[in-house]
């Protein structure tokens, strides 16, 4: 079954920690990359620009509004995201549990629907 991971970071938690520490976390999830593909539960992965590159984007009586910034107004931000295809439930959080940024924040697991028709 397919599961998206979606990493939540504190930007100012990995600031405070440093430079080497967001490398070493990096490098963590590049070795977790690895090994999901090695097992063949990787299917994608990418890290996202920081928060400060973000723009939302949303239409109200028919007119485009873009604003600065993430949608909601919170300390944890969406950081990146894996998509994986993994047995179970359990076996997503497992997954999600080796994530650095699950000690800096928050990786939220939920299963993905799937829809027929699409390419």
């Amino acid at each position: 079954m397919k599961y998206m991971l979606l990493c939540y970071d504190d930007e100012q938690a990995w600031n405070a920690a440093g430079p080497a520490a967001m490398k070493d976390g990096m490098a963590e999830a590049v070795e977790l990359t690895h090994r999901l593909n090695d097992r063949g539960q990787y299917l994608s992965a990418a890290p996202l620009q920081p928060v400060a590159t973000a723009k939302s984007v949303r239409i109200r009586d028919g007119a485009r509004l873009v604003t600065d910034g993430p949608f909601a107004e919170t300390r944890e931000i969406l950081g990146g995201y894996y998509l994986i295809d993994v047995p179970s439930l359990e076996d997503a959080i497992a997954v999600a549990a080796q994530h650095p940024g699950a000690r800096m924040g928050t990786v939220e697991v939920r299963p993905v629907t799937e829809l027929a028709g699409l390419p």
